[in-house]
C-alpha cells in the first residue's frame, strides 16, 4: 500500500498577494494551523508517513515549519502553551520529510514528475493543499486508499460542482463501477460550461501507481503549455484503468480568498463547539 504522499508545493499563491510576497501560500493558518500541516496529517492517518515536498523558492518556511524549533520549545516548556505543538510534534516524530524544488512552474504534471527522485518505483499519494478537506467519517485519503486497495490502478478524488464552476477544474466522462466509484474513459481539463463531460470535477487527491512518470514523460504539454496531470492521467486511462472516487465529506478551496475565509470560519466554529 501507499506509504509515500506528494506534496506539489512550489506554487506562487498570487491569489493572495501581497501576503505571500514572502511567506509560503501553504503556510497560511487557518485558525492556527498551515494549510499544508492538515494535508500532512491526513497523509498519516491514510498510513503515508513519508512525506515528500516539491518547493521552490522562498519556500524555506515550509522546512522549517517541519522542524524542530529548540529555543522556542525551550521558552513554552512547562507552560500551558507547550500543549499547542502536540499536533506538529506528532507529525515531527512519525513521519520522514524530504523536499526537491521544481525550478520552473511547469503545470502540476510537471511539479509530480519533478518528485519522482523522491517517490521511487511504488505507488504514492498527492495531496494539494490548496483543498482543505474534511471525510464524513474516514479523511477523503483514507476513502481512496480502501479503492485503491481493491483494484490496484491510479484513483482521483471527484466532486460534483456547479456547472458555472466546471471551467476551473479537470473534469471526467466515465461509467459506475461501484458506489460512489466511476471507470474514467476520458478527461478534459478546464472546459468551457457547454464543453464539459460531466459536472465532476477531479480535486487535489491522487494515489497514483509510478507509471505514471513514463507517460508525464510522453506528455506533450497541455493548456497553457504546461504539463498537465489530467492528460497524463487520460493516457493511463485508455491504456489501463484509472478510477474516480466521489468521496463523502467536504472541500474547501483555500486557493481562493473566499474558501479560505469559509474554511477558517468553519473550524473556528468547530473549536468553539468543543470548548
Amino acid at each position: 500500500m501507499p506509504t509515500k504522499c506528494l506534496f506539489p508545493a512550489a506554487g506562487y499563491g498570487t491569489r493572495f498577494l501581497p501576503a505571500t510576497k514572502a511567506m509560503p501560500k501553504e503556510v497560511l493558518p487557518v485558525v492556527d494551523k498551515p494549510l499544508i500541516q492538515y494535508g500532512v496529517e491526513e497523509a498519516l492517518d491514510a498510513g503515508m508517513r513519508h512525506i515528500s515536498i516539491i518547493t521552490g523558492r522562498g519556500k524555506r518556511a515550509i522546512e522549517d515549519h517541519f522542524d524542530t524549533s529548540y529555543e522556542l520549545e525551550d521558552q513554552i516548556e512547562g507552560t500551558s502553551k507547550e500543549d499547542r505543538l502536540a499536533d506538529i510534534r506528532r507529525l515531527i516524530d512519525e513521519c520522514t520529510f524530504s523536499y526537491t524544488r521544481q525550478v520552473t512552474m511547469g503545470g502540476l504534471g510537471h511539479a509530480i514528475l519533478t518528485g519522482e527522485i523522491l517517490v521511487g518505483h511504488e505507488p504514492f499519494g498527492v495531496i494539494l493543499a490548496d483543498d482543505l478537506c474534511i471525510g464524513e467519517t474516514d479523511s477523503v485519503m483514507q476513502q481512496l486508499i480502501a479503492v485503491y486497495r481493491k483494484y490496484r490502478c491510479s484513483v482521483v478524488a471527484v466532486e460534483a460542482v456547479d456547472p458555472d464552476q466546471v471551467h476551473k477544474y479537470g473534469v471526467i466522462d466515465g461509467r459506475q463501477l461501484d458506489a460512489n466509484i466511476f471507470t474514467i474513459d476520458s478527461m478534459v481539463e478546464k472546459p468551457p460550461a457547454d464543453e464539459a463531460p460531466s459536472n465532476l470535477a477531479i480535486i487535489g487527491r491522487y494515489i497514483l501507481t509510478p507509471d505514471i512518470f513514463d507517460i508525464l514523460r510522453r506528455t506533450p504539454p497541455g493548456k497553457n503549455g504546461e504539463l498537465q496531470i489530467t492528460d497524463a492521467l487520460q493516457i493511463q486511462a485508455r491504456e489501463g484503468m484509472v478510477l474516480a472516487c466521489q468521496f463523502k465529506g467536504r472541500r474547501f478551496d483555500c486557493g481562493s480568498v473566499d474558501g479560505f475565509v469559509e474554511a477558517t470560519n468553519h473550524f473556528y466554529n468547530l473549536r468553539r463547539e468543543k470548548q
